[in-house]
């Protein structure tokens, strides 16, 4: 089995999260949780939640740390939550796996991570700035999945009935390096492996802070700053699920159902 890249400096992330007093973005995942559990309609009676801030999660049950090799058992929990740091993970398609294996027949798993749209716009500058002053770039932000390629995820972790969706926050600072300060106030900061050991150089700081303000500030000149947060639902296969039909299994035609004539397809015009 091939070994996952590192990816994340767990040592510096840890060090972040320590450091953290900003939670409105956990707070919103805190929230959207509540109203998916209360759609459910279920009563879940062993749930575990996987984050790194305890206090957030103390109304739901036991809170675990997003370890690489999470703190589960298998077959222990009929539901699972892992709550805005699955984004960090060395193998996200590993953690999947170990959830899976760690839910019931028929639990629920509910992942929250950042998606590929989130601080587009400061990647976007960080990236020019530091092309323009230095001649090239390095690691700075995390890089995120897209929505389209998380669904695939849960189907190869072994989830039925997966399904990825999500929304979008979009939050005004006055400035860009006000944007940064508060990112590092989330324990959001640059725990990237591969980051550089070394102070950015300020005149990069400063011409991304520029462009920033020339490409994403609104007409009273605060800036927009966009974070997208993926949920990823699946449950753990059982009988009593909907599956889909066979192909050609269905007992009334489509056109039949929708009162309308069945034409044949026209044959494609060779001379052309």
């Amino acid at each position: 089995m091939q070994t996952p890249p590192i990816l994340t400096d767990r040592t510096a992330l840890t060090r972040n999260r320590r450091r953290a007093t900003e939670f409105f973005l956990h707070e919103e995942v805190v929230a959207e949780v509540k109203e998916r559990l209360t759609e459910v309609n279920r009563t879940f009676t062993s749930p575990k939640i996987i984050s790194p801030f305890v206090d957030l999660w103390d109304w739901a049950g036991p809170v675990i740390a997003d370890d690489d090799l999470l703190s589960l058992t298998q077959g222990q929990n009929d539901l699972l939550i892992h709550a805005l740091c699955l984004h960090w993970a060395n193998d996200p398609v590993g953690q999947l796996v170990q959830c899976r294996q760690s839910l019931r027949t028929d639990g629920l798993f509910l992942g929250f991570l950042f998606g590929g749209q989130t601080l587009h716009e400061l990647r976007a500058c960080l990236a020019e700035a530091e092309a323009e002053v230095t001649g090239g770039l390095s690691p700075r932000v995390l890089p995120m999945a897209e929505i389209r390629d998380l669904g695939a995820l849960l189907q190869r972790a072994g989830f039925a009935l997966p399904v990825a969706d999500s929304f979008t926050k979009t939050v005004r600072y006055r400035n860009a390096m006000h944007l940064m300060s508060d990112l590092r106030r989330m324990g959001e900061g640059n725990a990237l492996a591969a980051r550089l050991r070394h102070p950015t150089a300020r005149r990069v700081m400063v011409r991304a802070a520029q462009i920033y303000q020339q490409q994403f500030a609104d007409a009273d000149g605060d800036i927009r700053a966009t974070f997208e947060i993926i949920c990823l639902t699946g449950w753990v296969p059982h009988e009593s699920q909907q599956k889909p039909l066979r192909p050609g299994s269905a007992a009334q035609r489509l056109a039949d159902a929708l009162n309308t004539a069945e034409l044949p397809l026209s044959q494609p015009d060779r001379d052309g």
